[in-house]
């Protein structure tokens, strides 16, 4: 739950978000796949158990915090409806043709914030070149109201250079913000120069149901992209077409890169994938002449 204050503050306080990510030595691709999993179930699970049992007086409780967000995991966000940083109303409904991220920024915070979206942003060019351009949607959301206004919005996005059609920013009605936070499992408290909030994303489904919790203001790219690509996978099988095939084709090939820190296609399992039809292909030629031979005459 790192503070998020004004710059005249920031110095003072200890720098609260986790340790810079441990790069991984080089291992197969297999057990990678295997160590990416059991990553993500260790931070989106267990993160609460990493919390301090015991808080000096007048520290956030960040046990409460966390298992706070995590019990929204698998939560309907519910309907709400924003103004975007260009004055224009948007609803939740509206953006739920494809899954969605979530961030809840203050945009008078001078440290966390803009760190965490700056990150954001390059998490989100790596993902979308791996999961395509528009696989997905982003919003930010101002809970500092009636501050965070739509122009105070633009201006922070402006600020932190984000100026992509498919990430938006957005105020919430002053009213809506207890139920608003309270349905993301975002944490926030009032100090006398900013506020002290849980810095978190949210990834939501098309069904507007919170699968996945980030946490921190830098992660590794799988926190973000593999369930992002669990989604789409799964959209994928829906679409009974070729091109729905063919995407989730892509997708299962599409594998974290450690050394790089970004994503690429293994073209390895297409040859899998390709011996494997064939060899099946034989079995069953193999088998039908057999039968055919078998018939009496």
């Amino acid at each position: 739950m790192p503070g998020c204050v004004p710059r005249s503050r920031a110095e003072a306080l200890p720098h609260q978000s986790p340790p810079a990510p441990h790069r991984p030595p080089p291992v197969p691709v297999g057990l990678l796949r295997v160590r990416v999993a059991l990553a993500i179930v260790v931070v989106g699970l267990g993160v609460a158990l990493h919390a301090p049992s015991t808080r000096a007086a007048g520290e956030p409780d960040y046990r409460k915090a966390l298992e706070t967000s995590q019990a929204a995991i698998g939560r309907a966000t519910g309907e709400f409806r924003f103004t975007d940083s260009a004055g224009r109303p948007v609803s939740l409904a509206q953006l739920r043709d494809r899954p969605l991220v979530v961030s809840f920024v203050y945009t008078g915070c001078f440290q966390a914030c803009p760190v965490a979206t700056q990150f954001l942003a390059n998490a989100v060019r790596t993902a979308r070149k791996a999961l395509g351009e528009d696989s997905f949607r982003v919003v930010s959301i101002g809970f500092n109201q009636p501050f965070d206004s739509p122009q105070a919005m633009a201006a922070f996005a402006r600020q932190n250079g984000v100026s992509e059609a498919d990430w938006l920013f957005l105020s919430p009605q002053a009213s809506d913000v207890p139920a608003l936070t309270r349905a993301f499992g975002f944490s926030y408290e009032r100090t006398p120069k900013g506020f002290d909030h849980v810095t978190q994303l949210s990834v939501v489904d098309t069904r507007g149901v919170i699968v996945r919790q980030v946490y921190g203001d830098s992660f590794e790219m799988p926190m973000l992209v593999e369930p992002l690509k669990a989604l789409l996978s799964g959209q994928a099988v829906q679409t009974l077409s070729v091109e729905g095939l063919w995407q989730k084709v892509k997708l299962y090939c599409t594998v974290y890169d450690p050394f790089t820190g970004g994503y690429r296609l293994n073209y390895s399992i297409f040859v899998e994938i390709f011996a494997g039809l064939t060899t099946l292909g034989a079995v069953g030629w193999f088998i039908v002449r057999g039968l055919r031979r078998g018939r009496p005459a």
